[in-house]
């Protein structure tokens, strides 16, 4: 997952962030935003649905706002600023709803109560944590990393580390079916890796690479078997981004058309919807599964530019994506051997709530 805390030159499509162009004949429609500002970058966010608080971890803001890296809480009802979790850089958040014990992908991890946001402990990982996610079916953690270790499994009672596992390829989402497997997009190997949560052994990979290259988002359809992968591009360089649909088993059902710049992806079995959140196109792309074996494009929804990580409340079957404005062009000079980059517009970082 791309952190955004300050956007390469090369993005030139973030350039003008703000409301999509465009227009929706969908169900779907943004329904409130919420400009919450403050400095620094971001990645994931996510929707504690038990708990009712939404996560995003920012990273450290620049000199004259040089506020330190925190993971900021939002009541996921009114998106009332809650409070903040200081000096915890990382790229996501993942928790446990027995427990209230919530972890972020940073290294080290920070393991913190949920219910007073105070951290119990840091737990110091190999790799370089990015994504992350909690599987209900034995309580675990698993923090995941574009090199090795690709996944370490951290168990979420006391935030001591089971395992890890070598997943064979940079992981970017996963999905649990809440019974001993999980399944892990690998960006790089455009395989979906079938993994074994009490063994910690991948048991199984799925090539996609004949619909779709660079893997991102993932959702899955737990009742029916069936995962979406939202890809960068179709099976060529430079063909249009896809969502490919595929069967646990790993038998391709379809591929259908995204926004570009997917980043984040998922599935609401409430509605039987799969989304993928497109940061260049500056859309929502809404898959409806008609059945288990016919899906179709129900809606390409303006969101904003730069909006491309998404999480989905099952409870109110509303979506959020986050994103901010870029300024137009950077007067920060770039280390020794680096490209120069671009800067955040100071105080527009925004949540955007989106529903029926």
């Amino acid at each position: 997952m791309r952190r955004m805390l300050l956007v390469l030159l090369g993005a030139a499509a973030f350039m003008a962030v703000g409301l999509a162009q465009g227009s929706s004949s969908g169900p779907y429609k943004v329904i409130k935003t919420d400009k919450v500002g403050g400095p620094g970058g971001w990645d994931y966010v996510y929707a504690d649905v038990n708990g009712r608080r939404l996560y995003i971890d920012r990273g450290a803001g620049e000199a004259p706002d040089a506020t330190p890296a925190r993971i900021t809480v939002y009541n996921l009802d009114t998106l009332a600023h809650i409070g903040d979790i200081p000096n915890t850089g990382g790229h996501g958040v993942a928790v446990d709803p027995k427990t209230h014990h919530g972890f972020s992908s940073s290294n080290p991890v920070t393991m913190f109560d949920t219910k007073t946001l105070k951290v119990i402990k840091t737990i110091t990982t190999k790799g370089n944590p990015d994504g992350i996610m909690f599987d209900p079916y034995n309580e675990r953690i698993h923090v995941f990393s574009h090199r090795a270790p690709n996944d370490t499994v951290i168990d979420a009672k006391d935030g001591s580390i089971v395992g890890t596992i070598d997943l064979g390829g940079a992981p970017e989402q996963a999905q649990s079916d809440d019974a001993g497997h999980l399944y892990v997009d690998l960006e790089d190997k455009a395989a979906v890796a079938v993994v074994d949560a009490s063994t910690l052994k991948v048991t199984a990979k799925y090539d996609v690479s004949s619909k779709g290259q660079g893997l991102s988002g993932l959702g899955l359809d737990n009742k029916h078997h069936l995962l979406f992968v939202t890809c960068h591009e179709g099976a060529g360089e430079g063909q249009p981004p896809v969502m490919v649909v595929l069967n646990t088993e790993g038998k391709i059902l379809d591929a259908l058309p995204i926004g570009k710049g997917t980043d984040g992806g998922g599935f609401n079995a409430n509605t039987m919807e799969a989304f993928s959140s497109g940061g260049q196109a500056g859309t929502l792309s809404v898959i409806k599964e008609n059945n288990p074996t016919s899906f179709s494009v129900e809606e390409d929804l303006p969101t904003a530019e730069g909006a491309r990580t998404m999480t989905i409340d099952t409870k109110t079957n509303h979506v959020f994506v986050i994103t901010a404005k870029i300024k137009p062009a950077s007067t920060t000079a770039a280390a020794p051997g680096q490209r120069r980059r671009r800067e955040l517009v100071p105080g527009s970082f925004e949540i955007l709530e989106i529903g029926r």
